[in-house]
Order: C-alpha cells, then structure tokens, then sequence
C-alpha cells in the first residue's frame, strides 16, 4: 500500500532551484485554494548534482525547509540517481570506494561514465552488500526531512554513448540467487529496479513505521513493490495528452498500479486549454503528478490564466472528493493484484469496439470519458459506453474542460470532502456514497480506511466496509452488510446520494453503519427531477468560462502563434517548422523516395542552430518570428524567413527556400547579425559563432555510415561505432559529406560553401546522427555578419 498522502497532487519541475521559489510555489497553491500534497525537488538543490548533498546557498537548511513545508500540509520528494561523481573527497565516492561498490568495467576496473556532475561511478546493485551500502545512505538522507525519493536515470542513463547507457560488457558481481557474475547485458533491465528496491529499504531502515514513497524511471517485474512508476519525458501536444490513457493503464495491466504521465507535458510549451484538458484527465490517474523542463513557460495551475486556473482548481477537487475509492482501490490492488486503472472495455468484454477507444478508462465501477483531442468537443462527441446502465453525475461542476463521470448500475463508491491535502481530513468528516442501482434495484460497494500510513494494517488495523443498497417498493434501503479489520468504525454523518442519471440525485442523511431509507417519489416527480437536473447542467456547461486555445500573450511579432508547424510543401520535399521554439525544422520528408530523415518532437532534437560552441547556446529555444513566407518567389518555389532574438543586439536570421532551378535541392541560409550592438563595444558583439545543429534519423542504424571526401584529398567513412570526430583543416568535407544508408540504397547529401565552415563535427546517438556545421568563432558587427549557406538533397548509391 501507498501511504495516502502519495494520492494526492504531486508539483515538480526541473527545477525549483532555491528553497525561497519551493516556499513561493507552496504558498501559491494554499493562497489559491488549489489542492497539493507534494512538493518535488529536482538534480538542482545538490551541491554540483552530487548525490545525498545540498547547495549551500539555494538550500541552505533543508530540514528548515521541510518543516515549513510540513506546517502547510505538504510533503518534500527528492532526487537521487544512480551516477555518483568519481571525486576524491566526496565521501559517497570515497566511502563506495572503500567498501569496492562500484560496477567494473571487463578487465576489473570501476567503470566510470560521463552524466549530471561528469564522470560517474555506478552501485553494483546486484550485490548485496552494494544494495545495503546505498540503502544506509538513503537512511542518513532521510534524516534531513526527506519524505520520499525520486530514482532517475537509472537505466542507467550515461551521456556520449551510442547506447545512452554502460557498455554491455561491464561485468556485476551479482549474487548468487541473482545470476552471479555476470556482464551488464544480463543486468540491465533489472538495474532500475534493484535500485528502486535499495531506496525502499534505506527509507524503511529510516523509519519502519512509514511506508517509502519512491519514484522509478526504469523498472522490471516486481518493481511496483518498492516504487512508483511515469511514462518518462513526454511533450507538451495533444497527440501525447491522448497517448497519456492507455500508456497508464498499460502500465496497471502490466502490474504497476501508481502509474501515471507528466501533466501538461514535460518537454515544451502547453497551451492553456492543453494544460487544463490534460489536468482534467491527470486528475484521475493513479498517480497525478503535474512536471515541466526548464526552459519552458511555468506550468504550475495558476500559469495559464483564470480560466485554466478554475478547472484545474475543480479538476483537483474532483481527486480529493473521489480520494476515498482510489484508496479503497489501492488496497485491492494490493490484495488482489487488480489495477487501479483499467480499460473501459473491461466493463464488456463481448463489445469488441470498445477495445479502439483510447479517450476513456474506469476506477473501478466509475467511467471516466474525456476529450483528449484538440478539435474535441466533449458534449458533442457521442459517448460509447459498456452495455448496461451507466448514470452520469457530477459535483454541480461540469465543464466541457473536464472529462464526464458515469457510475456503473450496481455500483456504490465513496467520496470525501474536497480538502486542500490529504492530512486535513479526518475519520469523523461526513462520508458520502454514490449510489447507482441496477436494473434489479440493487447496489453494492467498498470502502477500505486505515491510518493512511505505517503497518497496522497489516495486523488488522483497518476497516473494510460493504456497502449494500436495494429498492424495495417506494423506498431504497442503504445499510452495511459486511465489514472487516479491528479498526474502530468513526462516528460520522453518512450522506447518500441516489443517482438518477442527467446528474439528478436523491440525498438523504444519517449516521454510518446505521440503516438508512431513502423515500423514492413517484416517476412522474423523477422525471421533473430528471429534467430540471439536465436543464442547469446544460447551462453550466453553456456558460462555462471556456478556456482559451492560446494565450495571446505569447504571439510572434510577425504572425499569430498557432501552435501548428508551418508547412513547406515544393519540388522533392515536404518541412515542418515550428517558429514558437527555435525556428526548428521537425519534419523533413522526401517525397519520391517517402523517406524521413529528420522527424523530432516539436522543443528539441530535429534542425536547430546555435551562436556558440556550446550545446544549445542561444538560438535553438528562442521564440522566431515569421518575417516573410512566399510561395513563389525570385528564384525559388517555396520560402520561408525567420528571425530570433538571440541577446545583446543579436538577431539569428535564417531562410528555408525550395530552389526553382533544382527542385530536388532546399536549402538553408543562416546569418548571426547584429542589429543593435552598442557604441561602448565599438560595434561589436560579444564572442559568438554559428553552430547548425541537425540531429537525422536513422532507419537501418547498423547499415548508416557518413562519407567524405575531404579537402587534403583523403576519404572518410565514419560508422556509429566510431563516436563523436570532429574534423578541422585540410580534413573539412570538401562543400560536401553525405548521410549514407545502404538499407535504402539512398545518401542524404549535405551541400556548403567550405569558406563558411571552419569545422565539421559528427555525432551518433540512439538511431541518430548530427552533421553539424561550425563557423569560425568571431564576434560580428553590423558589417561582417558568421553566414552558413548550405543545402540538401536525396541520391540514390550504388
């Protein structure tokens, strides 16, 4: 079992980089009345991302910190990932040096990988003594108000590798019941969770009478017994607000119950309504975490304006009132192994259509249906629902932001008070049951109580209660017909409502665990119940506040932020660019061959450019204005101008054009310019260079090579397995190299003035390359602006 508090809302971002920004966001959410349990911490609160440490200034006094936390109702989660810096003095590394922790590279020495802090060392957790050497030090962590741990990248993830993770050939010294000696190959995909199952027990060590909260970014069979699990680093677009359903509930049919996505995305910029849809559904996940990347817009509620701050408001509301059967869900997940979460074909298994809908799943005998699309109007779209009586009710808050609720005929559920945190309820707070006969007039339902944390349950410290509902005659009789556990029944108010479909309801009251009759009026009475009910949810629904597509604030100087690609479609080649986020090309498709040799989510990756050395310096995330789109022009079929502001008087001019001479070719102009460089410089701009930054697919990796003649006359064949190269001087590509894949028998050639580039870098990763080009590194005035002007065009090879 989860402790309780884990159910409620969880706000993360990378990061919140100071404890004074933590305490400002906690503070918002009370202010705000937007119901919170936890607060996360990301790599940046270590001292230099070194594991088990603080930052001396931006989280001076972390138990200071919790404590205050604590006073307004949340819980602290941070992080911890398995790469420990290889430092002297450090004394995680000294100490898992000392004790020989460290995994072992094939000829005996600790391997070390390149991650957060640079080179890093890896636990062997396949060692006993290895797991309990980490397990001892999660225990002192706890000592600083730690209330749970969040494990990333522990795949485990290493920078500069083709493979993003240790070579296959590093050796464990497993323990015996666990394979023994093996490479990593054997180990890999248990890595994760071996971890996962080392924080658990140094959190129990810290304290036996909690039960741990961990976090896993990479699991295996069995890991949902020491963590929870999300569906990674998702994008804010609705194409994965849609895939965010059935990833979750693949997960619970998978075994892990307290799964759930990123709310709102992780990598880009939500829109308004994509965040508030996104909550609405987040909401009623197992696990309901909302985590953005740096860089982008806040995306806390209250980011995206009145309107979403409301249904994301309502949405938590919703959590908390409905806290009461997740829970009760839980506890038969555990018991009984059944998801939290499942598909809504479940509810008829002979309805084979059911299986194609993606916009709807259950919690137990409550259906969840949202509108997960863009151009989705919940109250418009018909909704399929399982055979059988199905009565949709609300809590007088609908709105077409936020999913419909049905409750299936024969079915009871609990709801709660919605509290601002799950520690402000009490067991003497007024319970309520939903009630929904069948077409038998009966009902039934669970609902499971303990302390909410610690292990008394598992002496007997709870209460199960059955809760039984049938018709007879003109009455409707609630009573408890089963219980189970030595937890002492509270003395509360119990606040029936009877659901009658349309959102009607018949309410009575009276005190739980006693019987309660509820008058039924005559069908003449329901049906005006019925209608009137039907008549003011339609006018909340028509006169709800509806949420904004875009928030108008974030528009380009040039044109309308949309939030949709700009095509390019002429002569060979069919582009996506996408302005709002570094005038980066997503898409480039050859259209006689059908191949796509760059396809990249829509904030990274894909065709960027740089104004330095450095990896995503300036340009690759800045918002672009659109200056100038032709379709027919001097020269060229297609065009497309662009312009970023890049700081200190800089602007990053770039020009995609489709040539009319040679429609097989596009091309790229790009400049650094300086545009209002001040008179004190004497005109010039600070140290820049211009770096294109393409990262192409790979469709057959093993058969990708990039090939050149270089200007000294020498031929390269550079394969994956080579790494990063860089090639300067007489070694330069002549004005051309090429992206070669034999699978397809074609090469995507890239064409440029070798004057304009000073050095060409190769870069493999994971079914991915970069053919990057580099200026020289100067400064510019408005007289002397770094220019690349390069092309690109498909060929078939021999």
């Amino acid at each position: 079992m989860p402790p309780k508090w884990a159910l409620g809302y969880h706000q993360c971002r990378w990061s919140y980089d100071s404890d004074a920004r933590v305490r400002e966001i906690a503070r918002t959410f009370r202010e705000k009345k937007i119901p919170c349990d936890v607060i996360w911490m990301d790599i940046d609160y270590m001292d230099g991302f070194r594991c088990f440490t603080f930052d001396k200034e931006r989280f001076p006094d972390p138990k200071s910190l919790v404590n205050d936390l604590h006073q307004s109702g949340f819980k602290a989660i941070w992080m911890l990932d398995p790469g420990i810096k290889k430092e002297n003095g450090y004394y995680v590394y000294d100490s898992g040096s000392e004790n020989d922790i460290w995994t072992q590279t094939a000829d005996g020495k600790p391997y070390a990988g390149e991650v957060w802090p640079g080179p890093c060392v890896f636990p062997d957790y396949t060692q006993s003594k290895a797991r309990l050497w980490w397990a001892n030090l999660v225990k002192d962590f706890i000592s600083n108000g730690v209330d749970g741990i969040w494990n990333d990248m522990n795949e485990p993830a290493v920078f500069k590798t083709v493979t993003k993770t240790m070579p296959e050939s590093n050796i464990h010294r497993g323990d015996t019941d666990l394979g023994g000696r093996q490479n990593h190959s054997h180990y890999h995909n248990v890595y994760g969770m071996l971890m996962a199952q080392s924080t658990y027990k140094g959190m129990k060590l810290a304290d036996e009478k909690k039960r741990p909260f961990v976090l896993t970014r990479a699991g295996f069979v069995g890991s949902q017994r020491y963590a929870a699990t999300w569906t990674g680093d998702n994008l804010s677009t609705w194409e994965h607000l849609h895939m965010s359903i059935p990833m979750a509930i693949q997960l619970g049919l998978s075994g892990q119950p307290l799964a759930g996505p990123d709310i709102g995305g992780y990598a880009g910029n939500a829109t308004p309504q994509l965040f508030g849809r996104w909550m609405g559904v987040g909401s009623m996940f197992p696990f309901c975490r909302g985590h953005s990347e740096r860089d982008t817009t806040d995306h806390e509620p209250w980011s995206f304006g009145d309107e979403c701050e409301e249904v994301c408001r309502v949405a938590l509301q919703r959590r908390y009132r409905i806290l009461p059967l997740i829970y009760t869900l839980f506890y038969f997940a555990h018991t009984e192994g059944i998801p939290v979460a499942t598909p809504t074909f479940f509810a008829d298994t002979k309805d084979l259509e059911l299986r194609t809908h993606e916009n709807s799943f259950m919690l137990g005998p409550l259906l969840v249906y949202a509108s997960t699309g863009k151009d989705q109007e919940l109250y418009e779209m018909q909704h399929k629902l399982p055979k059988g009586i199905w009565l949709d009710f609300d809590f007088e808050d609908s709105h077409p932001d936020l999913p419909a609720l049905y409750l299936k005929g024969g079915s009871i559920i609990p709801v709660a008070p919605p509290h601002q945190h799950v520690d402000e309820a009490t067991p003497t707070d007024d319970l309520s049951l939903l009630v929904a006969l069948d077409e038998h007039g009966k009902a039934e339902g669970s609902l499971y109580e303990d302390d909410g944390d610690g292990y008394e349950y598992t002496k007997g410290g709870y209460l199960l209660t059955t809760y039984f509902a049938e018709r007879k005659s003109s009455t409707v009789v609630v009573k408890v017909s089963k219980t189970e556990g030595s937890f002492t029944r509270p003395n509360r108010r119990l606040h029936v409502q009877l659901l009658l479909g349309k959102c009607a309801k018949i309410e009575a009251w009276g005190t739980d665990g006693e019987v309660l009759q509820i008058p039924i009026p005559s069908e003449n009475e329901i049906s005006e119940l019925v209608l009137a009910s039907e008549k003011r949810s339609k006018f909340r629904i028509e006169s709800a506040k509806r949420i904004p597509e875009s928030d108008g604030a974030l528009g380009h100087k040039g044109t309308e932020l949309s939030q949709t690609p700009v095509e390019m479609k002429s002569g060979d080649w069919l582009l996506k660019v996408v302005p709002w986020i570094g005038g980066r090309i997503i898409s480039m498709q050859h259209l006689p061959s059908g191949t796509e040799w760059l396809h990249s989510r829509v904030d990274v990756n894909g065709y960027e450019e740089y104004s330095g050395v450095e990896y995503r310096s300036a340009g690759c995330s800045e918002e672009y204005s659109v200056i100038q789109r032709d379709l027919e022009q001097a020269g060229e079929l297609e065009s497309l101008n662009l312009e970023g502001d890049i700081g200190g008087g800089l602007i990053l001019e770039r020009q995609i054009y489709v040539s009319r001479k040679n429609p097989k070719l596009f091309g790229i102009n790009s400049a650094i310019v300086a545009r209002n460089v001040g008179a004190g410089s004497g005109g010039f701009s600070r140290l820049v260079c211009l770096r294109v930054h393409p990262m192409f697919n790979l469709l057959h990796p093993t058969e990708s090579y990039v090939a050149f003649t270089a200007i000294g006359g020498s031929h390269h064949e550079v394969w994956p397995e080579s790494g990063e190269q860089l090639f300067e001087g007489n070694l330069r590509p002549n004005g051309e190299w090429m992206l070669v894949d034999k699978g397809l028998g074609l090469a995507l050639v890239n064409l440029f003035d070798i004057r304009e580039v000073y050095k060409c870098l190769v870069h493999w990763g994971t079914g991915m390359v970069n053919l990057e080009l580099w200026s020289e590194e100067r400064p510019v005035a408005k007289e002397c602006p770094l220019n690349i002007r390069h092309k690109y065009e498909v060929r078939a090879i021999p």
